[in-house]
């Protein structure tokens, strides 16, 4: 019979005033946002090219803002999505040992 250790820690306990807070011991995911940046710098712009047809109807209500509003979530998910290829191409150079810079 081989008994498997199934790691059962028990959560910790934090007291923090007359609260107990529990902490599981979970390991972060190691996730590093290039899909989720991707995703959705691609619905901003989604957005944008579904409301272009709508402009003489947004323009007569005063809502161009919307356009511009989604304009201005893609630009800045391009920006964030330089961001997380740059973080992860340095994590990579720091998790193989190789020095960089």
């Amino acid at each position: 019979m081989t008994i498997v250790d199934l790691g059962d820690e028990q959560p910790t306990q934090h007291e923090i005033g007359n609260r107990t807070y529990i902490v599981a011991q979970v390991e972060p995911l190691d996730v590093d946002g290039v899909r989720t940046t991707e995703v959705g710098t691609a619905l901003w712009f989604l957005g944008f090219l579904g409301l272009l047809p709508f402009w003489s109807t947004l323009q007569d209500n005063g809502r161009t803002w919307w356009l511009w509003t989604c304009l201005a979530g893609f630009g800045l998910g391009l920006c964030g999505l330089e961001y997380c290829r740059r973080r992860r191409k340095e994590r990579a150079a720091q998790s193989s040992g190789g020095a960089h810079r």
